[in-house]
């Protein structure tokens, strides 16, 4: 089956999923998948491990939620503005810490993102561990009433579609190229004249726009804000969903914040509830062993094997 079959039954699917499924959980699963996208574009095809990716998440949410509950703008506006404040973020971390490689950059990210995360509980605005909470969803072009979690759903659909276009434009595109000579190998790209530390910066600051993008949009689909957005935890999070469905793969990051994030919603209510993240480790664990390609890597081996 050719991609672009694939990605037309694929749409169709998303278009009449919420005439099956909770319309909500679907748009938290999409939320997740469009933050995962924003991590792989940084780990998949540039060769960064970033351990802070949850600080833009929880900018995006802070700053549209903060907007659409002072401001009085439009959602629309506010998403905007709240991917705007992530980028901006991200363009002075990242100016920091891609002058750092491998576990050094990693650090760097992870202590900047702990930065963000104790100015976040101490702000007056973000309502400390209490969150921010009650934010209305409000009117998309002032007249598409966002309080449907139907209207929602296909809202954060069209979100989530616009982030994948532009990373799929991204990494196909000659810059795209450049960034996957640097994964490859770094000193070659730097002979041949290339950038190095500005190719990675500005991947850094479109990966953290985009999960800015993400927070941005899990604010209006919750109308809740909170710390847990900004935490390390949620770093780790985006990490296990992009092994888990494919590193450097276009449909990995869907398939892994889709597995996880419904094993999440489906097991924190029954008898395993306190066993989540015990499982979620040990999904993890035979991930990095056994599918060193995550799901859709396997699944992809698995059919050039076959084709063969």
């Amino acid at each position: 089956m050719k991609v672009s079959k694939l990605t037309l039954i694929l749409l169709v699917a998303a278009l009449v999923a919420p005439f099956v499924v909770y319309p909500v959980l679907l748009a938290k699963i999409l939320c997740f998948a469009l933050f995962a996208a924003a991590f792989n574009l940084l780990l998949g095809y540039v060769g960064l491990l970033s351990f802070g990716h949850a600080a833009f998440l929880g900018t995006g949410g802070y700053i549209t939620g903060w907007l659409m509950m002072n401001a009085g703008i439009t959602p629309e506006l506010a998403i905007l503005l709240g991917t705007g404040a992530a980028g901006l973020l991200g363009a002075v971390y990242g100016k920091l810490a891609v002058k750092r490689e491998g576990i050094y950059f990693a650090m760097v990210t992870l202590a900047l993102a702990q930065l963000i995360f104790f100015v976040y509980l101490q702000a007056p605005f973000t309502g400390g561990e209490d969150g921010m909470q009650g934010i209305p969803r409000g009117e998309l072009f002032g007249f598409i009433d966002l309080s449907d979690n139907l209207n929602m759903y296909y809202f954060v659909l069209a979100i989530f579609l616009f982030g994948y276009w532009l990373i799929h434009r991204t990494i196909h595109s000659p810059f795209g190229q450049v960034l996957k000579a640097i994964r490859e190998n770094e000193p070659r790209a730097v002979s041949l004249g290339y950038n190095v530390s500005d190719y990675k910066w500005v991947a850094f600051m479109i990966s953290a726009a985009l999960a800015g993008l993400a927070g941005s949009t899990k604010s209006l689909v919750f109308q809740l804000t909170s710390l847990t957005d900004a935490h390390w935890h949620m770093s780790g999070e985006v990490v296990l969903m992009t092994l888990v469905g494919g590193v450097g793969t276009v449909f990995g990051p869907l398939v892994g914040a889709g597995t996880i994030v419904t094993m999440q919603n489906y097991l924190s209510g029954g008898e395993l509830g306190n066993y989540v993240h015990i499982i979620m480790g040990a999904i993890f664990v035979i991930c990095v062993l056994a599918f060193r390609g995550g799901l859709v890597g396997e699944f992809q081996k698995l059919l050039k094997r076959n084709a063969g």
